[in-house]
């Protein structure tokens, strides 16, 4: 069985420079695959095993809709979301439960503030509290319990391994990365997430960033659909301002952040790049895959270095001033 990364076997991908002085350094892997599924470039090692955190709600959520989930549009795009919590989020995902039967009180995912700091502040405001609904993982679980209200399954239980709904996701998982999956551990929002190698990870998300809604196999035909419903709806994925949703707008990229640094992004001509961040601080790894996509002539290079160099999502401040970059070193 593949090893998770180690020190010994990451390479730099990314520094924070604050002044011209280099703070902090980010190692990782990471792997860039050609539009054919081919391997053009490996940084560190691409085998290790890594948890892929919200990077495998694409997974998910194709999981979801192939077991009985009638979701289109928005909705879609919600289920293999990490929203910001904003009340438009929320709307969304109060209507997928509420056209399956339920409400919040449902959701398996723990209560939790708005991730976008002007809805929390308004919430505060107004005397509100935390909410499942408001958990940047709700549109994943309201789709999973969209599923089991379909088929029949049992919805107080759906975030158990061994239930009929988590056994389709995993055979999905291993279905589209080629290979079994080494470990399921419990995410962060009570789901369950799977162990792969980090090129597995990146062969999955291709197939799924690469899928066509007229293929003759419905699991391609819902990850075609999937991946229009994001790119047709990115502040869905994220937030106003969140990275995901930056970059689908400026590149067209099918693009998944996953907690611990992990990140997916398929470019509109299929290159693929899985990154992961050996220290789990997320704040470069759009900056690595945006950058990998670039110099595999996948995004254009000049449209990329000037978003690295003056979106605010890649500033060091100083005195409430820009005194610095996050930028990749790949």
């Amino acid at each position: 069985m593949p090893e998770t990364l180690s020190v010994t076997e990451s390479v730099e991908l990314a520094v924070a420079d604050r002044g011209g002085f280099v703070e902090s350094r980010h190692a990782g892997a990471a792997v860039v695959l050609s539009p054919d599924g081919e391997i053009a470039r490996t940084l560190g090692d691409a085998e290790a095993l890594v948890l892929p955190r919200s990077s495998l709600k694409p997974f998910q959520a194709v999981a979801s809709v192939t077991a009985g989930a009638a979701l289109q549009g928005e909705a879609l795009a919600l289920a293999t979301a990490s929203h910001s919590g904003t009340d438009r989020h929320a709307e969304v995902v109060r209507e997928m439960l509420a056209g399956s039967g339920l409400n919040e009180d449902h959701l398996g995912c723990p209560p939790a503030w708005p991730g976008d700091q002007a809805t929390r502040d308004e919430l505060v405001r107004d005397h509100g509290a935390k909410a499942r609904v408001r958990m940047n993982c709700s549109g994943k679980h309201a789709a999973m319990l969209a599923a089991c209200v379909a088929t029949g399954w049992d919805t107080a239980t759906y975030l158990d391994a061994a239930h009929p709904l988590q056994t389709h996701i995993r055979d999905v998982v291993e279905r589209l990365c080629g290979v079994k999956v080494s470990a399921t551990v419990v995410d962060g929002c009570g789901a369950p997430v799977h162990a792969l190698p980090l090129t597995a990870l990146a062969r999955g998300i291709q197939r799924i960033g690469t899928s066509s809604e007229r293929s003759p196999f419905a699991l391609h035909r819902v990850a075609g659909a999937l991946v229009r419903a994001v790119r047709e709806n990115p502040w869905t994925i994220a937030g106003p301002g969140l990275a995901d949703t930056v970059a689908i707008e400026r590149f067209g990229v099918f693009s998944k952040f996953g907690a611990e640094a992990v990140q997916v992004m398929v470019a509109p001509d299929g290159t693929t790049v899985a990154v992961k961040v050996l220290d789990g601080g997320g704040r470069a790894t759009i900056a690595i895959a945006l950058s990998l996509l670039a110099q595999a002539g996948a995004l254009p290079a000049a449209e990329v270095a000037e978003m690295l160099a003056t979106h605010p999502l890649f500033a060091v401040l100083g005195g409430g001033r820009e005194v610095g970059r996050v930028r990749a070193t790949v």
